[in-house]
Order: structure tokens, then sequence, then C-alpha cells
């Protein structure tokens, strides 16, 4: 008995130690403007080739996140996280090796040095999405009944690995005066990195048989309060009666605070596919994650384009990447515990009945609203009201907290209208409209920008350079807002 108590005990916390080691070093593909003046001065690489390697690791982690995600509900979330294991020790440990083995002498990189730093990045930004899936999945699967604490959590410490990983480089790996030591430090990744995700895969394989009972029985009767005729506790007397209670317990929702709802509509992928409001919710996540996206990937130039009112320009666009990284992750970290507080997601109660555990005061389709509602007025006041440096901040914030939010409360949403069992395989195909999303947006802004370039200029100076894009990313913004209010009105029973 207290050989399965301990079991017990000791597993949620094995769990959370490797979800947070996880996270916390998952973020190495976000390290890439760290190591590109590096590159530029060992490889003598020129800006497209540093563009096209970035993005390798950045796309990454879109074209087989699907992959991962049925691999992820299929063989469990020791899988992935095996996976980035090997990844992360070969894409790390070979990026280092073929940095070392450069020359400095040479006028520029060989093209065959080119393409290979492109693959090794490419399998980081793979391994970075194997980390993530495990990681969240491991979370919510182990914890259900509290998915958006389990989510958040998770979600905010890999929103805080770019500021932990760069803090290790600048302390470990760069010398004064020097650009960071990419070999020494991309070894130190492949090594650190690859032993985390191996480790973590070995817990949650010990784990796999509890993520597998998590989502059906969330509520369950003990078995000695059933022997033995317990009295359960204050907290426990509305759902945890015994078999020969039932008919004794209030049939008043209100007063148990019991809201029956509809099961989730557990299925193939086709069958996601059949499901029109599918499309609707991804159309929302394309709208929503790709002008997030782009805000995030353009930071930099966009408030290059403005005139400083006396401060650093280095210390402007520093300032705003801390701005948005923080509220990214305090979003995490808040969003999910409130989402659980008054938005609680179904479970299979004792009796078999699908229903809220506890009292329900909104649908968490509110948060996608909320989300909507920011990010339109987020870009319309940048266009209409920001003039200088010191006073982008508002989108710095906004789209912090519109992007943290999204990726929070997307997975409550998701398992309750399809599913916890395939969790893992649709949230990897929302992925794709994001992806799809991010690509308009971004590519948007760069064909605007590079209009209005001038003559005998490297870059564009003026609000010009993203006027337009803002005012269609505050439209776009808008339909976003009316896409969640059709979801809602589908789902506020349901989610």
């Amino acid at each position: 008995m207290r050989k399965a108590i301990a079991s017990v005990g000791v597993r949620p916390i094995l769990t959370c130690c490797a979800v947070a080691a996880n996270a916390i070093c998952a973020g190495g593909v976000y390290s890439f403007p760290l190591i590109a003046p590096a590159l530029v001065e060992q490889l003598n690489l020129t800006q497209p080739q540093l563009t096209t390697i970035a993005l390798a690791g950045m796309a990454g982690q879109y074209p087989f996140a699907a992959l991962v995600g049925m691999a992820l509900d299929r063989y469990g979330t020791w899988s992935c996280s095996l996976a980035a294991s090997i990844l992360y020790s070969l894409g790390f440990g070979l990026f280092a090796r073929e940095v070392a083995q450069a020359s400095s002498d040479a006028q520029q990189a060989s093209t065959a040095s080119f393409y290979r730093l492109v693959l090794y990045f490419g399998m980081i930004g793979l391994a970075t999405v194997s980390s993530y899936f495990s990681l969240v999945f491991a979370a919510t699967k182990s914890f259900p009944r509290f998915i958006g604490i389990a989510s958040g959590t998770s979600m905010s410490i890999f929103g805080l690995s770019p500021l932990f990983l760069s803090l290790v480089a600048s302390s470990l790996f760069t010398a004064p005066g020097a650009t960071l030591d990419v070999t020494s430090f991309f070894t130190f990744m492949a090594v650190a990195t690859g032993t985390i995700n191996f480790v973590s895969a070995l817990i949650f394989r010990a784990n796999r048989a509890f993520e597998r009972g998590a989502g059906e029985t969330a509520v369950a009767v003990p078995s000695d309060a059933e022997t033995r005729g317990a009295t359960p506790s204050p907290e426990e007397e509305p759902l945890l009666g015994s078999a020969e209670d039932c008919d004794t317990i209030p049939k008043d929702p209100v007063s148990v605070h019991i809201v029956p709802v509809e099961e989730p509509q557990e299925g193939s992928t086709l069958d996601l596919f059949k499901d029109p409001y599918f499309w609707v919710l991804s159309f929302w996540v394309a709208l929503v994650v790709g002008s997030a996206e782009m805000v995030v990937s353009n930071l930099g130039s966009i408030v290059l384009a403005l005139p400083s009112a006396g401060s650093s320009t280095t210390a402007n666009v520093s300032q705003q990447v801390r701005l948005l990284s923080f509220f990214n992750t305090l979003s995490r970290l808040l969003v999910g515990p409130l989402a659980d507080a008054i938005a609680p997601v179904a479970s299979r109660l004792d009796g078999g009945v699908w229903a809220f555990a506890r009292k329900r005061t909104t649908s968490r389709v509110v948060f996608m609203l909320v989300v909507s509602a920011t990010l339109a007025a987020t870009f319309a006041w940048l266009v209409v009201g920001v003039r200088t440096q010191e006073a982008i901040w508002p989108l710095s914030i906004g789209t912090g907290i519109a992007y943290g939010t999204t990726f929070t409360i997307l997975p409550g949403v998701l398992s309750s209208i399809w599913g916890l069992a395939n969790l893992g395989r649709n949230f990897g195909i929302t992925s794709y409209t994001a992806f799809v999303g991010t690509t308009f947006f971004s590519y948007l802004y760069a064909f605007v920008a590079a209009r209005h370039v001038g003559p005998g200029e490297s870059a564009c100076i003026g609000t010009e350079c993203w006027r337009s894009t803002f005012w269609i990313s505050a439209a776009t913004s808008v339909v976003a807002l009316g896409v969640s209010f059709a979801l809602w009105r589908q789902w506020r029973a349901r989610v």
C-alpha cells in the first residue's frame, strides 16, 4: 500500500521535473540571432544565406507537426522526447562540427557547407517541435482536469527558454569583446538537450499507462471510501457519492455544479476534416497566429523604421523584445489557471456522465474573442498613434498577450470538441494553418517594406514601411473576431 502511494506521489513530481527541464532547453532554435555574427565572421555567409538557415530552423517546426502529433497519440509522449534527443544531438553536434572545420580565410562559404548548415538547423527545428509536443502533452495528459494550468505553465517555461539560453551563451561562451563561440556553445547544447530529452523519454515511458487512463477517469471513487463507507470531504461530496447514494443526489445541476454536455467527437483524420467547424477554427488560428508571428519575426525592423526620441536604437529594440517575451510568458502563466477556474473542461464523472466537474462562469471561446479584439486594437493603434521607437510598446505588449493566450487555450478547446485521444494529431494539423498564416503575413510585410526602400538605402525608414501591413492586419483581426463569435455561438455549451 505504501509503495503504491509513493508511486502515485513520485510520478507527477518526476513528470513535472521532466517537462520543466525539456521546456527550459527547447528554445535553441531561437538562438540564431546570437550566432549570426559569428557565422558571418567565420564562414563569410551572406545575408540571404543567413536568412535561409534561420528559416530552415523555423520552418522545420511545421511540416512534420501532424506526424509528430500522430506519433505522440499512438506511441506516447516518450517517443517524441526520444526523437528530440536524437535530433538535437545530431543537429547541434553536426552544426558545431561544420563551423569548427570552416576556414575563416575563405572568401565565401562553400555551397556544400551552406547546404549542410541548412540541413542541420532544420534538424534542430524538427527536434524543437518534437520536444515541444512531448512536454506540452505530457503535462496536459497527466493532468487532464487542469489542462489550462498544465499547458500554460509548460508553455511559459518554454517561452523563457530563449532568454535562459541567451544568458548561458553570453556568460559562458562569449569572451569580452568577441563574438559567441558557436562551436563550444552548440556542443554544449548537443550534450545538454540530448541528455535531458533522453532522460525525459524514460520518465514519460514509465508514465505511459497513467497517460492512457487520465482522460477517461478524471474523477474516481476511492476504493477505501467505497468499502468502508467513509464520509467524503466537502469538496468531494457533490461528485463522489457512493453507488447507493446516487438516487439521493439532487438533480438540479446548479446545486451540485454538474452540467452534462455533449461528448467529444473522437474519430479519424477524415472525420476531423469533414467537420466544417474545424476549418473555421483553423482559419482563426491562421489569422491570429500568422499576424502575431509576423510581429515577432520583424519587431526589430518595425522599431528601426521609426525615429528615436533620444534613446539608443539598440536599447529600444532590446526593450521591445523583452516586453514581448515577458508578456507572452506572463499570459501563459495567468491565462491557464484563469481558464481552469472560470471555464473548466468537461470530463467523465463517476457514473459515466460527461460533464463539467466544477461551476462554470464562461466559455473558453471567450478568450478567443479577447485575443482577436486585442490584436485589432493593437494594430490599429500602431498605425494611428505611434511615431517614435519609444511609443511602440503597446504593439509588443498586445502581441505578447495575444500570442501566449492563443497557445494556452487551444489545447483545451481541441480536446473538448474532438477528444483527448487525438489531441496531438489535431494540434499538429492546426499548426499547418498557423504556418500558412505566418507565411502570408510575413511576405506581406516584406513586400510592403521593399516597395518603400529609398534609392541608395538598404532598409526602409518611416511609417509607410508597415502602415498598409498593419491596416490589413487590423482588418483581418476584426474578421477573426467575427469568426470567434461564430465559434462561441456553436460551442459555448461544450467548452
